[in-house]
């Protein structure tokens, strides 16, 4: 599902478009992978020395089990994956998430009052990071796994404390402007 473009002000672009980083797929992905290699030495057990009713039940009761993990374990978290944004425009910052519920918060940028990130060994490794907005009379936010967050940061922190600046808060950045 692609970000809705028909939620933007009149005059106002996308700056910025992210869905969380692909390392929150990597636990799904093993586990795709080990139930189907489960599955698949579960079947070819049930094939010997079986009735041909019982064998088709046992292969039904796998087949049902291995659904059931793939698409609580592996496509829900893909499709949850792929339908969290976290956009920053020229004027806020939204972040939309949800399958069937859909949920959401926009921080307006004139709002913000601070803008930091953080991460560890492993997501520096990985270009990853938390992204934590503190805006006007609210606790402050973290949106974790975020792609890049240094230049998150950076392009967000331009474009809230220097807005007027003669240069562009994209320039140099695999942002996604919309120009």
């Amino acid at each position: 599902m692609g970000y809705p473009e028909n939620i933007l002000a009149d005059g106002e672009h996308v700056v910025l478009h992210r869905h969380p980083h692909w390392k929150c797929l990597i636990v799904p992905t093993l586990i795709f992978l080990v139930v189907t290699a489960l599955a698949g030495v579960a079947a070819g057990y049930t094939s010997s020395d079986l009735s041909g009713s019982t064998r088709s039940v046992l292969w039904i009761v796998i087949a049902v089990v291995w659904a059931v993990v793939v698409v609580w374990f592996f496509l829900r978290p893909l499709i949850s994956w792929r339908t969290t944004h976290f956009v920053l425009t020229d004027r806020r910052v939204t972040f939309r998430n949800g399958i069937l519920t859909r949920s959401g918060i926009d921080i307006p940028l004139q709002r913000i009052n601070s803008v930091e990130f953080r991460h560890g060994v492993i997501d520096r490794m990985l270009r990853t990071g938390t992204l934590i907005i503190e805006s006007a009379s609210e606790d402050p936010l973290s949106f974790d796994d975020i792609p890049q967050v240094e230049k998150v940061h950076s392009l967000l922190y331009h474009e809230v404390f220097d807005p007027e600046s003669g240069t562009r808060p994209g320039d140099g950045f695999d942002g996604g402007r919309r120009r």
